[in-house]
């Protein structure tokens, strides 16, 4: 991957991607990616416990086998949200919904639905009390009502490709605020947002960078506590490993507005699918230079991040210092 040289190199790639990417959105496939129909094929902690992973390899080498690879996109992803109907298959551009889908299922979903064209219909959600089956994501009553917003790309993306990160615009909102907003500018609209921490104080984001940046000091570092200390609360896991690249986003942001160059994500030992993909984003955003040393913006050092992982601990306070 080469490094991106400026916001409007950005912001050009961001359009590139989406259109390799759009049989996701119920559209023909382009020039860019003539794949008829995306597989994706969740890869959350939950489904992988049912053996996903598995399914996608089969998936995989079946396709080769009948000449179909270039076809057929498969696409391993975070947690749709679904767990307990793991694991999960999505196929687009008819965002056909499978689940509970095995290894033994695979011939006859590359047969009948891949090449015939017809749905698997004992592999289909069937709606509660209607005695009937969902064609689609979008006539399942658990997801109808829905509007994700820190999960919004969980279960839609490869979140171990930077690219299809991009294409759903990451890093956007950090190029805008380097090339267009001063450090107090950003801290005035995060305060105007209204964002607070998801904790039980739901502490005002804007007035905690305000105070962080206030204050004087040689090095100042941006601390993501993602521990969740309460029992059967996944939400920061799921973030970690379906949209990695949305916490170094914000973190770079956050560090530029308070003028901190070093961050470290605290992260449970009992997520290692979560570690695994925040060092691959981190990785690939340093790659393409969208973390440490930025060019574009007059050398900016922007956030060198280390993710910091530690046995289970309850209490780890969160904090920008």
């Amino acid at each position: 991957m080469s490094k991106i040289a400026s916001f409007e190199e950005l912001k050009a790639l961001q359009v590139a991607e989406r259109a390799k990417i759009c049989v996701r959105d119920g559209q023909a496939p382009t020039p860019a990616n003539m794949a008829r129909h995306h597989v994706l094929i969740c890869a959350g902690t939950g489904c992988t416990s049912s053996n996903s992973v598995e399914v996608a390899k089969a998936l995989e080498e079946q396709l080769a086998a009948a000449g179909l690879e270039k076809e057929i996109e498969v696409v391993k992803t975070g947690c749709f949200g679904f767990c307990s109907l793991g694991p999960i298959m999505v196929i687009y551009p008819e965002g056909t919904f499978y689940h509970h889908v095995k290894v033994e299922d695979v011939p006859e979903i590359i047969e009948s639905h891949l090449k015939g064209g017809q749905l698997v219909d004992r592999l289909l959600y069937e709606i509660p009390g209607e005695n009937k089956k969902a064609p689609d994501m979008s006539h399942i009553p658990f997801f109808q009502k829905q509007k994700r917003v820190a999960l919004r790309n969980c279960g839609s993306i490869d979140p171990e490709n930077i690219n299809e990160a991009i294409a759903h615009n990451a890093y956007q909102g950090l190029g805008k605020a380097l090339t267009t907003m001063t450090p107090a500018e950003v801290i005035a609209e995060v305060e105007a947002s209204g964002i607070r921490g998801r904790g039980g104080a739901g502490f005002p984001t804007g007035k905690k960078w305000k105070f962080a940046a206030g204050y004087q000091s040689e090095e100042k570092y941006v601390v993501v506590n993602a521990d969740e200390g309460d029992p059967g609360a996944f939400m920061d896991r799921s973030v970690l490993e379906g949209d990695p690249h949305s916490i170094l986003e914000a973190m770079a942001i956050g560090g530029y507005a308070i003028g901190a160059h070093h961050g470290f994500i605290y992260v449970r030992a009992e997520y290692p699918i979560a570690v695994h993909r925040l060092e691959v984003a981190i990785a690939q955003a340093r790659e393409v230079g969208l973390l440490g040393e930025i060019t574009w913006v007059q050398a900016l050092i922007l956030m060198l991040i280390s993710v910091w992982v530690l046995v289970r601990s309850y209490v780890v306070k969160k904090q920008l210092c």
